[in-house]
Order: C-alpha cells, then structure tokens, then sequence
C-alpha cells in the first residue's frame, strides 16, 4: 500500500503507475477527497478551540455567578457541530481508504514500460535439447507410465485437478526435499512449515485481496482462504511486528500446496498440468533492509535459477514489463524452463521486490539501532520452485526414445532409481 502522503505528493509518478500497470484506481477521486478531508479536519480544530474557549468562558461565568444558559446552548450546538463532523470524516476516510488499497506498487525505475509483449529476455542458460525422435508431450508420457492420474482425479475433484502416483509421486516428493535441502543447507533460508488456509488480513497484507478475491478458493463458514502460495502464510509470520536491524535479512523457504480457481484464465491450457488449481511449490521468502532490497532480488533470482541448473533443465530468465507485473511488485524477474515435448517456455519461478508495499499492509517494521524510529521492512519472494511445470520439464526433456525418462542426477538419491520405466 502507498502511503497517503507519498500519493498526495507524487500524483503524476502515482498516476503514471497506475496506467502503465493497467488498473483503473480512482486517482484523482482519491485526491478530491483528501482535500476535503483536510478541510473537515481544520473545521474540527477550529470548532475544538472554540469550545476550549467557551468551556473556560463557562467556569469563569458560573464562578462569577452570572447567568451562563446563552453560553451553555452555544457549548450544545459546538459539539453537535464536531460529532457531525467526526462522522462526516470517517466516511471520507473510509472512501479514501478504499481507493487506497486498491492503487498498485509504483513499478521500479529498471522495469520496462508497456504490455507482456515488452517483458526483456535477461539471459538464457542451457541448451535446448535436440533428439532423434518426437518426444511426447508430458501428458502422453505420465500416462503411459502410469505416473499421473488424470481420469481418476477429475472424477474426485473436477476438471484441472491430477493425482500423482508410483514413481510420479515419489517425483514429486523428491523435488520438494531436493528444493528445500538446497535452500537450507546451501542458500542461508531457515525452513517453515506454515498453515494451508489464513485470515483474510493476511491474503490482504500480501496483496491477494481485494483485487484477486475471485481467484481464491474461500471458506465461508469460517472466513478463511486456501493459501495461492506460500507467499502469504510465510510473509505475515512478521505481521504487526517491529524486527531489529541486526536480524535482517531474514530467509524463509517453505513447501505448501497452493490453490488457485483461476477464474480470470479458465479454457486455457486445460490439458495436462500446466495449469491447475492445485499444486506444489517451494517458495522463499525475504525480510530485508530497504537500501539493499534490489541486491538481494538479484540473490533470490540465483537461488531459484541454481535449482535448474542443478537439474540440469534449459531456462530463460523475462524481466517483466508494468502490464505483467502484479499489482503489489515493484520489480519481478520470471523464469521459464524449456519443454521439449511442448516445444514451449513454461513460467516456473516469479521472484518478485515488493519495497514496502506489503509491509505497509501487514505493519511490519524494524529499528535501525535501538532507540530509533521503526520503519518498514521490505519484503521478496521467489519460487524455489513451482513444481508441476518442473516436472513437465523433466518428463519431457529428459524422456528417452524407448519411452523411459531419465531421472537427473541430483535426484537419485532421493528417487532410489536412475530411470523410470
């Protein structure tokens, strides 16, 4: 979230935002009514000291013993006039801040202006693989391997909806731990197992809501939402919090699931498991000082691109432009891995700076050195990584002629075999 006095001097930088990311906040509506929120609150002050002065005026009177039932009317009247302001204000606050929230992260300096069409290739790492046949596309494969059930689990859960089994299962597990592993031992992050469903202020304080409530699978009953990501448990574990300078950086990482209706994409890419409503993910997470947030973006970014090249998968790295970046993010790198049998780049990662948006909206603060003024974090999160799309990844760049897939490397002791047959 903006602070409102950022927006009130700024608007040209805010406006600019808001249209280059596409959204349509009410911004000069947001501006009209700060100045009359401005103008009630001087008329409160104003009343305020009058009835300072009258109620003084009063004790002189009745000391004095003089008649003091004009005054006391005036008295009456001045504080039916500051409750009706009052009221009046919380209204214009309240319109105000619901404007508020809903104006997007001011897009980094770095970050290239336009629609998707502008995202930049940063780098491209890895080479596309060129077989002597036709490889399959991952849905023919896991089928025929029996890795994935897709009948079985639209038939219990709907359509976009799999069901791994056998060694697909066993696949599945071994990247999560292999992800983890990777980012505790070697990449600093602390490990956390957080809960699958959250409060609404929290999907709020990460940005989730109000904007994307429709993509979130809610529980009315007891007004709680299946997490989208990781991003959102892990990142209000410091909600309401004041963080000492000497802590940070503090490094998260965490494996969930993660649920997505997908309400604004339905009817694409329906088959197979590029896109589903529920899915695994390792996600890591930063709480940083903010004059070195854009040195550990670029940190995070080589944490999630160590994990591919580990695995040995062909990746790209898209700077994303302000019509692709989310409404929180300031800047946002995707990486996509190369799918040989789709013949196509797949988004597995977004490493994302938010600065203090989000830290403004969850309250989260430190101090510099004791004793000084708290101010606000800046938060990160990147995939470490997203894993349907990984093991699309592996299933088709790694599969044979014969129809077998070849387990990488780095996986085999946790797979406990070197082939899947």
């Amino acid at each position: 979230m903006l602070d409102l006095r950022f927006i009130r001097e700024n608007p040209d930088l805010v406006r600019k935002a808001i249209q280059d990311k596409g959204d349509k906040a009410d911004l000069d509506r947001l501006l009209a009514l700060d100045v009359t929120r401005r103008e009630i609150i001087g008329a409160v002050e104003n009343a305020r000291a009058q009835q300072n002065k009258v109620t003084q005026q009063i004790a002189e009177m009745k000391k004095a013993r003089q008649d003091a039932t004009a005054v006391i009317a005036e008295m009456r009247g001045l504080s039916d006039q500051i409750r009706s302001l009052d009221d009046k204000l919380k209204g214009v606050e309240e319109e105000i801040y619901q404007i508020q929230i809903r104006i997007p992260n001011i897009p980094h300096e770095s970050v290239p202006v336009g629609d998707p069409s502008h995202n930049q290739v940063v780098r491209q790492w890895g080479e596309i693989p060129r077989k002597g046949f036709k490889p399959l596309p991952h849905y023919d494969i896991a089928d025929r391997l029996g890795l994935v059930d897709f009948g079985r689990a639209a038939r219990m859960s709907g359509a976009s909806f799999v069901s791994y089994r056998g060694l697909g299962a066993r696949l599945e597990r071994a990247l999560i731990n292999f992800m983890i592993d990777l980012h505790v031992s070697k990449h600093g992050y602390t490990e956390v197992s957080p809960p699958f469903v959250t409060k609404r202020d929290a999907m709020f304080g990460t940005g989730q809501l109000p904007k994307l409530e429709e993509d979130m699978y809610y529980i009315p009953g007891d007004d709680l939402f299946l997490i989208p990501t990781a991003e959102v448990p892990v990142t209000n574990l410091h909600r309401e919090e004041i963080l000492e300078g000497e802590e940070l950086p503090l490094l998260y990482t965490a494996y969930t699931p993660c649920f997505r209706r997908e309400a604004g994409t339905y009817g694409k890419e329906t088959r197979g498991m590029v896109r589903i409503h529920q899915f695994d993910k390792v996600e890591m997470v930063k709480f940083v000082k903010p004059e070195g947030s854009y040195d550990e973006l670029e940190k995070l970014l080589a944490n999630a691109e160590e994990v591919l090249q580990l695995l040995k998968l062909p990746y790209r790295i898209l700077c994303l432009a302000t019509g692709d970046l989310s409404f929180a993010a300031a800047k946002c790198y995707d990486i996509e891995v190369w799918a040989e049998g789709m013949e196509k780049w797949l988004e597995v990662s977004s490493c994302s700076n938010f600065a203090d948006f989000q830290a403004r909206r969850a309250n989260i603060r430190y101090r510099a050195f004791k004793g000084a003024k708290p101010e606000y974090v800046h938060t990160l999160n990147g995939s470490g990584l997203a894993l349907p799309r990984t093991v699309i990844a592996i299933m088709e760049n790694y599969q044979t002629a014969e129809g077998a897939i070849i387990v990488p490397e780095v996986l085999r002791p946790y797979m406990g075999v070197e082939v899947i047959r």
